[in-house]
């Protein structure tokens, strides 16, 4: 019986085969197989369809896309770039800058004079003391799985987003400061608002604060994202 080769099959059923293949995968093994592949791996189609059976887009989906491969890549690659964002696992993840007064910890929601946070998923959160206490994280977007072609043309918006408290029967001032860096880290943008200070006796209400970087200059290939603050009270604990 002879042998049937795969490229004799419907070019709709390679493109169907496709569809359920993973996307670097198919970039990085398949297309290089040979021109048939490349040509139907660089179809629009193809990778509106991914994006359909993946549920980044809908049949009805009324909103221009500009490149569907690069919109896929964006879904796909859209999430909390940072590890251990709420304290789940202590403070791994997370580079120490300032340990003042009696340091970091982790408490249980709602804590000592506190709230509910507005996430009940959310269980835990990351405390200060009355002396500076700051710590950071450094991400490298490329091991995360981001391009150069894609940050430096397309340049997707990056957004931060944080939430701080203060205990109700004790003040804090909140610090928050994201860089974005090149690969020889080079500041390239920057975000980095006042201190935002909550007075004793206050009714410890959660804050979120966010940012969107749009259009910054190519090159970024490392966010620095750096938070903390201390109390305004003198107490031990």
């Amino acid at each position: 019986m002879a042998l049937v080769s795969i490229n004799q099959l419907p070019e709709s059923i390679l493109l169907e085969v496709f569809t359920h293949l993973p996307a670097r995968q198919l970039l990085l093994n398949c297309r290089p197989v040979c021109s048939l592949w490349r040509d139907l791996i660089d179809l629009v189609s193809l990778w509106k369809r991914k994006c359909l059976h993946e549920g980044y887009a809908t049949e009805d989906w009324d909103q221009s896309v500009a490149d569907w491969k690069v919109f896929y890549f964006l879904c796909s690659l859209r999430r909390n770039l940072l590890r251990n964002p709420c304290a789940e696992e202590d403070m791994r993840s997370w580079k120490i800058d300032s340990n003042g007064g009696d340091q970091w910890k982790v408490e249980s929601l709602p804590g000592a004079h506190g709230t509910d946070f507005p996430d009940p998923k959310v269980k835990k959160y990351f405390a200060t003391s009355y002396e500076m206490c700051l710590k950071s994280q450094l991400i490298d977007l490329k091991a995360e799985g981001y391009w150069e072609e894609l940050l430096d043309k397309f340049r997707p918006d990056i957004e931060v987003k944080d939430w701080f408290a203060a205990r109700a029967d004790c003040g804090c001032t909140y610090h928050i400061r994201v860089q974005l860096a090149s690969a020889d880290y080079l500041v390239l943008a920057s975000f980095e608002p006042t201190p935002m200070t909550v007075h004793q006796w206050n009714d410890a209400r959660w804050t979120e604060v966010s940012h969107t970087f749009s259009d910054y200059p190519p090159g970024v290939r490392h966010i620095l994202f750096q938070h903390g603050g201390k109390d305004t009270q003198f107490w031990a604990g």
